[in-house]
């Protein structure tokens, strides 16, 4: 089986409808693919529609975080969307994101650049707005030449001079969440130190012991030597490894199935499971 636990589509930030994502993910050939938009769900149900035959829907979202002032994405999977606490959280800080956007673009504007609300709510669409939609006007004004290239402490970085804080959840009320939701709790990229500072290993080990269940080990973001590393962490922690692309759409360089999940390690997500199971395609519209 080919499984690819981490995407994104429209309903957050990425560039494929949910829709267009999971025809993109049969037609590469996958066998499981994970909806995780950024804080919200709202993306499954039209995949659900749309899921071709012989492709599996595991329905999930990627948490934003915060510990000790690091920024960390936790991948909630299979977990009751409905669930009240764990609803009002996502929420709360997908509402947080309007105003923190607003902030960012006045800053902005502050440092000449010319960018408007109208312009990033427009590349947002119907998703919900971030900072790739900001780093993607950059990019359509010529300030920056990728959307990478706007993630430095020059525009949108952590600390950076365009930056503005959002409400970001404890990962450990982040775990008590999900678990009480009947979900599976996955570190996304745990040393992705290209996007910034990361959450030491100390931590890693604290969060297992709260009822982690997994660390994101394949990724893009990190290098052979790291993979290695996290292998080694998550088998002295007793905590399951995956492997993902963190597919973006056109907004990243990276493709679907660009890394995979084990499906022994895929079979025990399901297993430990309880507020939502994997839906087999029966051939979308």
């Amino acid at each position: 089986m080919r499984i690819d636990l981490h995407t994104h589509s429209t309903a957050s930030d990425g560039t494929d409808t949910p829709a267009e994502l999971v025809r993109k993910a049969a037609a590469a050939g996958l066998d499981a693919v994970a909806l995780t938009d950024h804080d919200t769900t709202r993306g499954h149900a039209e995949a659900l529609s749309a899921l071709p035959a012989g492709l599996t829907l595991v329905t999930g979202a990627e948490l934003s975080c915060r510990l000790d002032g690091i920024s960390m994405h936790m991948l909630a999977y299979l977990f009751d969307p409905a669930e009240p606490a764990f609803l009002a959280e996502r929420e709360l800080v997908r509402d947080d994101r309007v105003p923190r956007a607003q902030g960012m673009i006045a800053r902005l504007n502050e440092l000449g650049v010319p960018i408007t609300w109208e312009q990033v709510a427009r590349i947002a669409g119907d998703g919900s707005v971030g900072r790739p939609h900001i780093a993607s006007a950059l990019v359509e004004l010529g300030v920056v030449p990728t959307v990478n290239d706007a993630f430095t402490p020059q525009w949108l970085a952590d600390g950076g001079r365009a930056h503005m804080p959002k409400h970001e959840t404890d990962p450990f009320e982040a775990l008590r969440l999900v678990r009480n939701a009947g979900g599976v709790a996955v570190f996304a990229h745990p040393a992705a130190s290209k996007r910034g500072r990361t959450v030491p290993e100390s931590a890693i080990a604290e969060l297992a012991v709260a009822g982690l269940d997994g660390i994101e080990v394949d990724h893009m973001d990190h290098d052979p030597d790291t993979r290695a590393r996290l292998r080694g962490l998550a088998k002295e922690l007793g905590l399951l490894t995956t492997g993902s692309s963190d597919y973006h759409g056109s907004r990243k360089t990276c493709v679907l199935g660009e890394f995979l999940t084990d499906p022994e390690v895929y079979g025990e997500i399901t297993r430990r499971a309880t507020g939502a199971f994997p839906v087999p395609g029966a051939g979308g519209a």
